[in-house]
């Protein structure tokens, strides 16, 4: 009989990003079943996303911050213990002890420990009002003390000195940043960069002070008061320190592990320590005199890590510390040598002081190679320049062109083909070029099924457009053509029909077959022109041209049910509703035995109803006071609120006025895919609206614009568009968004896979709503207002078009009903009856 095998026993000793990850690696694999897994974590909560940490000031949840759930790791198996720091490591017994008394012992042991924000040794920095940023309760500290305060001062003014920045004027703060250094960001960028970011911030109202030193903190009259070397100073309510952050080793130290000589648990490049059966990860680990303070790098060790306990061969031998990022608005990114202290290193340099933008490239002596380079005001060369960087590319004959505007003759693209197998596409997921290769070779015909299949893109999204460049070139090389046409009978993309028929004014599917297509159209190509049609003309979607090109729900202007009946949705705009209007619900529910439920945006579908039916009860409907909800269409459905400002005391803006401007504005829109929205009163975030299409949370200065989010299969949060906006920049905002999104997204595409694989993504998204880069925004404002202007209520048109009723009929030649629908009561409701139930209600008593 086989012995059972002994599991190994597991422990791992923190739980922010990198440890998370590991366990994240750790469940995908079958080897897991081997171990024995319990984490000691610090925090009262599971792992969460530290990088979008500032997002918290601007509306996020600690819930959708999170990177994983207690049920998630109960599923996997783990033992997670929130709240419970480990205080000793017992080598001898292999043994670890907690702060509650907890002990477990461990065949290996994982320190995934991170690292404490350094705080200066300065006289006053243990005031109650100063803090630091890194955790959610420190968040929770600084949002307190902001609430009477005026001015916030961070000390520190490198990346996280500048986020904390952002946060405190987020929290409607004059903020300061106090910085030791000659420049910003001393270690990513060089002086020129580092002073037109400078400018560049305080354009935006954060006063920066550089070659500043604080020697002494102390309180005047409820306020603190800062010394700085050289006899000045500066009054403020509140002090958040970032000057860096420190290896997280005093457990590792007092356990005899090999510490550092400036702190960092020395590991090997298996991630191994100076005690075979411990690994370190993350922040707290020294690899070759370096601590790595990037997540990247914490990933990759973390992987390494799995490798290793899964008997498989990895090593860890250092990580690239690039960085592309956004700073209070202003976009920065920093490849390699950005300093040029490699011997012989040599600069080309561009800058555009009108445009705010600086660029510098560090090559080798002989040009050939590019060592690093710094991108301040403008990244959109980052992701080439990186993958020369990375991959050592030979530059071109004029490296100059890389980074110069196109006007000035730009260099072409690097293309996919020029990168080596080993090239970097995704470093979110360390998915290279040839592991791409491999999954179309493997069978992946798509870029989705590309990115199922390697998870590459599926983490920040920043190599989107990259890796369809690698995807198409090799589907092409195996002979698949690569196209985006809409279907057979149109060599067009949704986005180049949309301009034939507006440029043409075409008005009929005919009309645009006859000039541009060929055969009679199919299933794919009617409704998607009937859709483009109904976003540019605004007809009805019944009269004769356009009624053949619908879809089911479209035909009948209701969503059929899987036992042949319909729904029936009247628009409740904010989900505001008068007590006459919901009697009149229950009226026509129970007239015509309607099963009745609220939906989770806010109005009431009515189920069950017979086709012949769906006019008579629009009838009395649309007499209450009702309109169509569009329900059957891909078009705004909601626009969620909660009760904001007028009743709840913790509401700072009157969401549901805002719900109601936004929902009669946009109703009837007809778009690629379903919208859904939602305002929220307050930053307790009732409505959800960070899970929506379009999302508003009121702030104390206006509101907070987030975009392209969506529940559903694939749920996806919203991204933060803007801050602190009136409500008339809002709705010029959403009016350019949607209808930009109504041009250019693919058929059947929802706005969150619309930005995803927009080029540019956000970034670009933001440069063509706000800055208005291509000139459109006035012609985009145009066109909602011509959508606005020329709404009708679709059911109250029809049923006033004898012509249109005909359509509702069950039958063609007679106006006789179906009556062999059959309805059982659940749950003091009606229900579509199953087929043995209907067999027995036909039985003979």
């Amino acid at each position: 009989m086989t012995e059972p095998r002994v599991r190994q026993k597991l422990v791992v000793i923190g739980n922010g990003m990198v440890g998370h990850h590991f366990l994240e690696q750790l469940a995908a694999q079958a080897e897991r079943e081997a171990f024995d897994v319990t984490v000691f974590a610090a925090e009262p909560r599971p792992a969460y996303d530290r990088v979008h940490l500032s997002e918290y000031f601007a509306g996020r949840s600690a819930d959708d911050l999170a990177l994983g759930t207690l049920e998630q790791y109960r599923e996997w198996g783990f033992d997670l213990l929130l709240n419970d720091t480990a205080v000793e490591i017992d080598r001898e017994n292999r043994t670890v002890i907690s702060a509650s008394g907890v002990a477990r012992q461990y065949d290996r042991l994982i320190l995934a420990t991170g690292s404490y924000p350094f705080v200066p040794p300065i006289p006053g920095g243990e005031h109650e009002k100063c803090f630091v940023y890194r955790t959610i309760e420190d968040l929770d500290a600084i949002r307190a003390a902001a609430s009477d305060a005026r001015v916030g001062t961070v000390v520190g003014g490198g990346l996280l000195g500048l986020e904390a920045a952002n946060a405190l004027k987020q929290l409607g703060l004059q903020a300061h940043v106090v910085e030791f250094a000659p420049g910003l960001m001393s270690m990513q960028l060089d002086a020129g960069g580092a002073q037109l970011l400078q400018d560049k911030i305080q354009d935006l109202g954060v006063t920066v002070h550089t070659c500043t030193a604080t020697e002494m903190i102390e309180e005047v009259d409820g306020r603190l008061r800062m010394r700085f070397k050289g006899d000045r100073e500066l009054l403020t309510d509140l002090i958040v320190f970032s000057a860096g952050i420190r290896p997280e080793d005093n457990l590792a130290r007092a356990a005899g592990l090999e510490i550092g000589e400036r702190g960092g648990i020395v590991i090997d490049d298996s991630c191994r320590t100076s005690d075979a059966n411990i690994f370190a990860i993350g922040e707290c680990a020294l690899y070759d005199n370096r601590i790595f303070g990037l997540v990247a790098p914490g990933y990759a060790m973390a992987r390494n890590t799995v490798a290793q306990l899964c008997g498989d061969s990895a090593s860890f031998t250092g990580a690239d510390m690039s960085t592309k990022l956004k700073l209070l608005g202003v976009q920065v990114g920093s490849i390699g040598d950005a300093h040029g202290r490699t011997e012989g290193a040599a600069a080309i340099t561009f800058v555009d002081e009108q445009n705010g933008v600086y660029k510098r490239m560090i090559t080798d002596a002989h040009g050939k190679k590019l060592l690093g380079a710094v991108l301040v005001g403008d990244t959109e060369d980052y992701d080439q320049l990186l993958q020369y960087h990375l991959n050592a590319i030979d530059l071109p004959e004029h490296p100059e062109q890389l980074i110069l505007p196109a006007a000035n003759g730009a260099a072409p693209t690097l293309g996919a083909g020029a990168l080596p197998a080993t090239a970097t596409i995704c470093s979110c997921h360390n998915v290279s070029k040839g592991q791409v290769v491999d999954a179309v070779g493997g069978g992946c015909c798509s870029l989705a099924e590309v990115k199922d299949s390697t998870r590459a893109s599926t983490g920040c999204g920043g190599c989107a457009a990259l890796l369809k460049n690698v995807v198409d070139e090799e589907l092409s090389a195996l002979g698949v053509e690569v196209n985006n046409h809409l279907c057979a009978h149109f060599p067009f993309t949704r986005q180049e029909l949309f301009h034939i028929l507006q440029v043409e004014e075409i008005k009929t599917f005919a009309e645009l077959l006859a000039k541009h297509g060929s055969g009679r159209g199919c299933e794919i190509c009617k409704p998607t022109v009937a859709s483009i049609l109904a976003s540019l003309w605004n007809e009805h979607i019944h009269k004769k041209p356009h009624v053949g090109l619908q879809d089911t729900n479209d035909t009948f202007m209701a969503n059929m049910q899987k036992n042949g009946s319909y729904s029936v949705v009247p628009r409740v705009p904010g989900g505001e509703i008068t007590p006459d209007r919901l009697i009149v619900l229950g009226q026509v529910a129970k007239k015509y035995n309607l099963y009745t439920k609220i939906t989770g945006g806010q109005r009431i579908d009515l189920f069950g109803a017979r086709l012949e039916q769906l006019p008579e009860i629009w009838r009395e409907l649309i007499d209450a006071g009702f309109e169509t909800g569009h329900a059957y269409g891909k078009s705004l459905r909601t626009v969620k609120s909660c009760v904001g400002s007028t009743w709840c005391r913790f509401g700072v803006q009157d969401s549901v006025a805002m719900a109601l401007e936004i929902e009669n504005r946009y109703k009837g829109l007809r778009s690629p895919h379903k919208i859904k929205m939602a305002v929220s009163g307050c930053t307790r975030e009732c409505a959800e609206a960070q899970s929506k299409d379009v999302g508003v949370i009121a702030t104390e200065k206006g509101w907070n614009l987030f975009v392209c989010g969506n529940g559903g299969m694939r749920p996806r949060h919203a991204d933060l568009f803007a801050t602190d906006i009136d409500s008339e920049t809002l709705i010029k905002y959403i009016d350019r968004l949607l209808m930009f999104y109504v041009r250019t997204a693919d058929k059947l595409q929802r706005t969150s896979v619309w930005l995803e694989n927009l080029e540019g993504g956000l970034d670009y998204l933001r440069e063509v709503i706000i800055d208005d880069k291509l000139g459109i925004c006035a012609e985009l404002e145009a066109q909602m207002a011509n959508v606005v202007g020329t709404y009708q209520c679709e059911w109250k048109t029809a049923i006033n078009d004898p012509d249109m009723l005909k359509r509702f009929r069950q039958f063609v030649n007679s106006d006789e009903a179906d009556e062999k629908i059959v309805f059982v009561e659940e749950r003091s409701q009606p229900r579509p009856a199953r087929q043995e139930e209907i067999v027995r209600i036909a039985e003979p008593a």
